[in-house]
């Protein structure tokens, strides 16, 4: 007969609001949008420089997706082929913009392991995000190759197939 007692409504709604569980309170490291829990509290970060640029391919296709990713990819003129690849700057702009797509797109940070080049001549971007520079070729080293390909005294490829057919001929000269 235990479901004939009267029900205590007044002990049922009583809430816990505004009581902390737990207090976190000063407990986190501030970031610019976030705010970082560390697992122990004497956490550093560990100091890393942010590289200038980003390569960014798009590896989703277009359909689908929303106008406004569509957008976004237009913008960064990655709307055509699927290996199309572009370089950003890394601000804040297009960091918010990249957060919106990053599951269309691949993105890798730019390095520069020759160093940060002067001009764009002379450089090959690659696939893992290495920006390589070739050293221009000195005036000497053009000039003695121009000197090559113009000696006479060097053998020609018609030079070399006569003399390899006639050593074929006339076989092996014993003295």
């Amino acid at each position: 007969m235990n479901f004939l007692k009267p029900l205590n409504i007044i002990s049922m709604t009583k809430r816990f609001v505004g009581k902390k569980k737990f207090v976190w309170e000063g407990e986190y490291i501030q970031y610019p949008g976030f705010k970082y829990y560390p697992r122990r509290p004497d956490f550093k970060d560990p100091p890393y420089e942010p590289t200038k640029l980003f390569r960014v391919q798009r590896i989703k296709p277009l359909k689908g997706t929303p106008y406004f990713e569509r957008e976004i990819l237009k913008l960064f003129k990655l709307d055509g082929k699927i290996s199309d690849v572009a370089i950003l700057k890394n601000i804040p702009e297009n960091n918010n913009k990249l957060w919106k797509i990053k599951h269309l797109v691949e993105i890798k940070p730019i390095t520069f392991p020759n160093g940060f080049p002067t001009s764009i001549e002379g450089t090959y971007l690659k696939e893992n995000g290495e920006l390589s520079v070739t050293h221009s070729i000195s005036e000497e080293k053009l000039k003695l190759s121009q000197e090559f390909k113009e000696s006479i005294i060097k053998m020609d490829g018609d030079t070399l197939r006569r003399d390899s057919r006639k050593k074929w001929l006339t076989g092996w000269e014993w003295p």
